[in-house]
C-alpha cells in the first residue's frame, strides 16, 4: 500500500529519488503527470491504465472530460528509474509544482503526490485549520449517496 510522507532533495539536473517503499509497492514502470492543488502524481501502469480507461469511456463532446484529458494525460511522462531509484522531473512539471530544492512524497494509497516542501506545509496548515469543515462536508457526500 503507498502510504506514509517521506522528504528528499532535488539533485543535479532537477532528478530525484523515489523512496524505496514506493519503489517497491510500483514496479519499475511508473507515469508522472500534473495533479491538483500543484502538485505532481506518480502512479504505476496499471493505475495509468484505469485512469486511462475513465478518460476514454467518456464522451469525447464533453468538455470536463476533455479538460480533464489534456490536465492529466496531456503532462503524463513515463519514467525510467535509475538503479538507484532516480529519475528526472521533465521541465514542464517541474515549474508547474513550482519546485524549488526540497520536495515531499505523499503516499495516498493508490497514487503518490510529489509536493514542494513550502507548498506542502502550506497545504497541510489549511488542512489543520478546516479539518473538521472537510470531514462535515465528506459526510455530507456519503450520507447522501
Amino acid at each position: 500500500m503507498l502510504i506514509g510522507e517521506y522528504r528528499n532533495k532535488i539533485g543535479e539536473k532537477k532528478r530525484i529519488a523515489l523512496p524505496k517503499k514506493f519503489r517497491d509497492e510500483l514496479g519499475d514502470d511508473i507515469i508522472l503527470t500534473r495533479g491538483y492543488e500543484g502538485a505532481l502524481i506518480i502512479v504505476n501502469k496499471k493505475m495509468w491504465e484505469n485512469i486511462a480507461k475513465d478518460v476514454m469511456n467518456g464522451s469525447f463532446i464533453n468538455k470536463d472530460i476533455r479538460d480533464t484529458s489534456r490536465f492529466l494525460v496531456g503532462g503524463a511522462n513515463e519514467i525510467t528509474l535509475d538503479g538507484q531509484g532516480r529519475f528526472v522531473i521533465p521541465e514542464p512539471l517541474f515549474e508547474y509544482a513550482n519546485l524549488s530544492n526540497e520536495i515531499v512524497f505523499l503516499g495516498l494509497v493508490n497514487w503518490i503526490e510529489i509536493w514542494d516542501k513550502e507548498k506542502w506545509e502550506k497545504r497541510l496548515s489549511y488542512l489543520q485549520e478546516h479539518g473538521d469543515e472537510i470531514a462535515q462536508e465528506i459526510n455530507k457526500m456519503s450520507t447522501s449517496n
